[in-house]
């Protein structure tokens, strides 16, 4: 757990925009209750409400192997997160997925910040292992920023036009 004094212009109040951002990188064995269920309300409203994706979002990945979950708060809300998948699950290669950023800290900056902490987390917990994400295709110029390259044809997932992308070790 790391503390960094980031200032994130949020729109629910001038006080959050100069609290520090607190990253954690958490084993799915260190996730607490309220962790767990802040995660998974956050990716139900973002996945499922706002995106109108009715998909079976627990898909019993959460908690096996040696996941591990990347969660940013500010002043105890969730206001970023990921999952980062075991390469041992993953045919050799870190899977990054479930990236968002709650509605209220979007256009902050935020986001980035979180894919900065992710390739480090990566890098630190399974060093030398290529990354692979599936990426809604209007982003891929946001992930090719951090050395992402499409490895595949366009596709639909839950009606959603995707692509597949890896950034080779570095």
């Amino acid at each position: 757990t790391r503390t960094v004094a980031t200032a994130v212009a949020c729109h629910h109040s001038e006080k959050a925009a100069t609290m520090p951002i607190t990253w954690h990188t958490l084993h799915h064995s260190a996730l607490s209750t309220r962790d767990l269920y802040a995660l998974l309300e956050l990716r139900s409203r973002v996945f499922v409400v706002e995106q109108n994706c009715a998909y079976q979002d627990v898909d019993g990945q959460d908690l096996s192997a040696d996941t591990h979950h990347l969660l940013a708060r500010q002043d105890g809300q969730l206001l970023a997160y990921l999952r980062l998948l075991d390469p041992s699950t993953q045919g050799g290669e870190v899977v990054i997925g479930r990236v968002l950023t709650a509605p209220a800290a979007r256009g902050s900056g935020l986001g980035h910040a979180l894919m900065e902490h992710a390739i480090e987390a990566c890098a630190r917990l399974w060093p030398g292992r290529p990354i692979y994400l599936s990426a809604q295709a209007h982003l891929q110029g946001y992930y090719g920023r951090y050395g992402f390259l499409a490895v595949t044809e366009p596709y639909l997932e839950d009606n959603i036009p995707h692509i597949g992308m890896r950034r080779a070790v570095a």
